[in-house]
């Protein structure tokens, strides 16, 4: 009997104590009861979600800090690709300008050398294909392709001069390129004369010019390029060949020997050649082109 009232006396003292906390008292009053299981899902989303935002804002921060060294990870490697590429420009422009003077002192050494050799650098008088007074002087401002041979030749002149021709021709299908005359000085005068020439030249490039004069006007035409040429013996038909120099020259606009190829260079090769001459030639000085 002692127990039982002091088990009811405290529910009298725990009714007063909650009497004594309205707030208390209002909360359980306006919740809906709940079974044991219904507090233990309550109490199980009450932690969840108070635990959830420390969680998010962890993985925030991570993230963060994980862009932010992606960030600066390309950044060095756009500030290392820069200064590598400066770096190549600079080798590439040093590289560039020794080159470039290399070129151009060997263009002058190659100068020197030409007018050592003080090859082509006379002055010719003949007669063209159409009878026409012709002096180097005709074909100063133009590049020159220039063969010595004789309208009798069985196959060797033709040859060379189809070759000439057609250099010529590839040449002029760059527009880059100023045209290139081609040349012919005959190395027989004697029956080479004027309509020979004329008849001779329409086998070849339309440009081409073939000259001829006195058998001293064309010795001194081959000797300023130290040409080559003998009569070879007479046939009963009174035909000979004629054993020539065979090289093809390459005259500048100043009128300077430059170059020579001799029957083993090709069309392509000598275009080539012409090609690269023309594209870095450095006009001499005036010193340079006087006899």
């Amino acid at each position: 009997m002692l127990g039982l009232r002091c088990i009811v006396g405290d529910l009298r003292g725990g009714g007063r104590l909650l009497r004594s906390l309205p707030h208390l008292q209002k909360t359980f009053v306006s919740t809906p009861p709940l079974t044991s299981e219904g507090q233990h899902i309550r109490l199980l989303h009450h932690h969840h979600h108070h635990h959830r935002l420390p969680v998010l804002t962890q993985r925030s921060f991570l993230s963060q800090g994980q862009n932010s060294s992606v960030r600066s990870a390309r950044m060095k490697l756009r500030t290392r690709a820069a200064v590598t590429l400066l770096f190549g420009g600079g080798l590439l422009a040093v590289w560039w300008f020794v080159d470039a003077e290399k070129q151009q002192r060997r263009r002058r050494q190659r100068v020197e050398q030409l007018q050592r050799v003080a090859l082509g650098q006379g002055n010719f008088s003949l007669l063209d294909h159409r009878g026409q007074r012709r002096t180097k002087q005709d074909f100063l401002g133009s590049w020159v392709l220039l063969y010595f041979g004789f309208t009798h030749c069985p196959d060797i002149c033709p040859e060379e001069l189809d070759k000439l021709s057609a250099v010529v021709a590839a040449l002029d299908r760059d527009p880059s390129l100023p045209p290139v005359q081609p040349l012919f000085i005959t190395v027989d005068p004697e029956r080479d004369d004027v309509p020979a020439l004329a008849r001779y030249v329409k086998d070849f490039h339309p440009r081409l010019v073939a000259m001829t004069g006195t058998p001293e006007e064309v010795k001194d035409a081959g000797r300023d390029y130290r040409v080559y040429a003998s009569p070879g013996p007479k046939d009963e038909d009174g035909d000979y060949i004629v054993d020539h120099t065979i090289l093809i020259y390459l005259v500048s606009p100043d009128g300077l020997f430059l170059d020579y190829y001799n029957r083993m260079k090709n069309q392509e090769q000598i275009a080539e050649s012409v090609r690269n001459h023309i594209n870095t030639y450095v006009q001499p000085s005036a010193a340079q082109t006087q006899p």
